[in-house]
């Protein structure tokens, strides 16, 4: 398949799980399986752990950018095969855990709440916009179009950086305020 039709034949797909997923999240983060009359443990373990693999994709983020820049592209390959992996194994916990807990409130006050509820609206936005930016970079890389997927790159690169740390950063923030 040509270059260029490969990318033809991702495109729709892109779009449908970039617009699906948010709103997927949005809407089952307002399901509670217990409202269903589902008896569930609470996940309440997760924020932690999913935490900690926001963490670690902004590590293999930037093991990804080193790995490219110092010309090993297939190791670049599978960080960036690896960060998407993580992504989506946040999503899952992300989504389990609120169809299971109740949402905490930030109990912070004065600028510090100010502070945080920048952080978090800033970093749902972008975690909403790096979607389709992971989705057609990598889908570029794979149909070996790379003067276009670095040019890409270098737009989705910070903004997935970004998503990954402040997702650290609202976990931080937020954890002391965990029932």
């Amino acid at each position: 398949m040509e270059n260029s039709s490969l990318e033809k034949k991702y495109s729709s797909l892109i779009i449908v799980v970039s617009v699906v997923i948010p709103i997927a999240v949005a809407l089952l983060f307002t399901v509670k399986l217990k409202d269903f009359g589902i008896q569930v443990t609470p996940l309440s373990f997760l924020p932690p752990i999913y935490a900690a693999i926001n963490g670690l994709t902004a590590v293999v983020l930037v093991a990804g950018v080193l790995a490219i820049k110092n010309g090993k592209r297939q190791l670049h390959q599978r960080f960036m095969t690896t960060a998407i992996a993580l992504s989506l194994a946040f999503l899952v916990m992300y989504i389990a855990y609120h169809m299971t807990t109740d949402s905490t409130k930030f109990g912070g006050e004065g600028i510090i709440k100010y502070v945080y509820f920048f952080i978090l609206i800033t970093h749902i936005i972008l975690s909403i916009i790096v979607i389709p930016l992971v989705l057609v970079t990598y889908v570029r890389a794979i149909a070996e179009v790379f003067d276009k997927h670095k040019k890409i790159a270098k737009i989705t690169f910070p903004i997935w950086l970004y998503v990954a740390v402040t997702g650290v950063v609202v976990f931080l923030m937020i954890s002391p305020y965990y029932v």
